[in-house]
């Protein structure tokens, strides 16, 4: 089973930046594809960006594309998620998941974690 931390949410300023982890223990993340979701306050979750386990390029939703950029660290067993010139529209709870396919639809990832909240405050 896979388990998976999310860290580095946190108050900041429109226009101000976060970095966001997501690190994996019991079995190596580099078998996954790592996808970030998130949820706002009475809003459906929504897929943010994606990341391959076989170097295919990253995978963004239009709404953060440019600001925001996805990596990973195998050696650290680490994915990260660097968002920069947020604005009050990011605030919402943050989560990794693991899975099979780039495409960031919830049904095909299997392991969450519990989130990290992100509030942008204007």
């Amino acid at each position: 089973q896979l388990r998976l931390v999310e860290s580095g949410g946190d108050l900041v300023q429109a226009g101000g930046s976060l970095r966001l982890s997501c690190t994996a223990s019991v079995l190596p993340l580099n078998r996954y594809v790592i996808g970030w979701f998130r949820q706002a306050p009475g809003k459906e979750r929504e897929g943010v960006s994606s990341i391959s386990s076989r170097g295919y390029p990253p995978n963004y939703a239009d709404s953060v594309k440019g600001r925001f950029t996805i990596s990973r660290d195998n050696a650290k067993n680490t994915v990260y998620l660097q968002m920069n010139s947020l604005k009050p529209e990011d605030t919402a709870r943050y989560y990794c998941a693991a899975g099979t396919a780039m495409e960031l639809a919830e049904r095909d990832y299997k392991y969450w974690g519990q989130g990290t909240q992100v509030t942008v405050s204007s």
